[in-house]
């Protein structure tokens, strides 16, 4: 197939289609980001990168038999509910989204796939179905992973279900105690422990937001990865063996189910940013196959 990638980030898009055995004549990625472009490089060095989504001329992709994205959804996201900033497919990012629709129409490819937040407002939801003549369908990568991500999903593949459960947790992913670098642990805070049959096993005493204060249970699944975690203190945290750390560039990989490593050779900051932004692999891998 020839593959259009609006937003690639790091080329998630790719990894699914290698896993749900589809071959890939041509992978056309749109992407700004020179840390996500990096990444996709290191891992994909034929990928032809095409710039910015707003300077393509879509034109020149006609043979394209497959688009897919996933559009901005920092103006989306309930993440800014509480700040009252929230203008969704009006705000600067995430009307971006209008080019997708724009690919759509010029160039008609036979498939397409768009994801975005499932905490979006009813009435944005509403406005991306009439663009694309689809409903939604949601998933939760829970169901592939060890982390809560719930998504909607537009398509025109026929027939895409629901993921079967994996059962997932995070002391499936996490790395022993003893290969975590001491970097990753706290040492400086205090800590209330809520005991081992909490989701959030204890809250660590920082200034913040609740999320940066949250130290998950390795028997269950930690929240959301955000695309903004940039190596503070907003990164995923666990308790483990009586001790306190942020989950590693490596086990966030895992919790997006990417290849161990595959977001090396940039800084660890911007390894948790792209890993955050990107997407579940195995979801969209589930999603491609019923192409096949």
């Amino acid at each position: 197939m020839k593959v259009l990638s609006l937003f690639d980030g790091i080329s998630c898009g790719r990894v699914a289609l290698e896993r749900a055995g589809i071959s890939v004549d041509k992978y056309y990625a749109s992407e700004i980001d020179k840390h996500a472009i990096t990444i996709s490089k290191n891992n994909y060095p034929d990928i032809h990168h095409i710039g910015d989504v707003r300077e393509i001329d879509c034109f020149t992709f006609k043979d394209v038999d497959l688009i897919i994205a996933g559009s901005p959804c920092q103006d989306l996201s309930n993440y800014k509910y509480d700040r009252g900033d929230v203008k969704g497919l009006e705000g600067d990012k995430s009307s971006l989204f209008y080019y997708f629709v724009k690919a759509i129409k010029e160039i008609k490819p036979k498939y397409f796939l768009l994801e975005n937040v499932a905490s979006m407002q009813k009435k944005w939801v509403d406005v991306i179905t009439q663009e694309l003549g689809v409903e939604p369908i949601m998933i939760n990568s829970a169901l592939v992973c060890g982390a809560e991500r719930k998504r909607l999903y537009w398509t025109n593949i026929p027939g895409v279900t629901q993921p079967q459960d994996k059962n997932i947790n995070l002391k499936d992913i996490v790395l022993p105690e003893k290969e975590v670098p001491e970097k990753h642990w706290y040492t400086k805070y205090e800590h209330t422990y809520h005991g081992d049959d909490k989701k959030v096993e204890a809250t660590l005493h920082l200034n913040g937001h609740r999320q940066s204060k949250e130290v998950y249970n390795l028997k269950g699944k930690c929240n959301t990865l955000l695309c903004d975690g940039n190596g503070g203190n907003l990164v995923k945290k666990i308790y483990q063996n009586g001790r306190i750390r942020k989950l590693t560039p490596l086990e966030y990989e895992r919790l997006q189910t990417l290849p161990d490593e595959y977001t090396r050779g940039v800084s660890d900051s911007a390894r948790y940013t792209a890993i955050g932004n990107g997407w579940t692999v195995d979801v969209i891998t589930h999603i491609l196959k019923f192409i096949k």
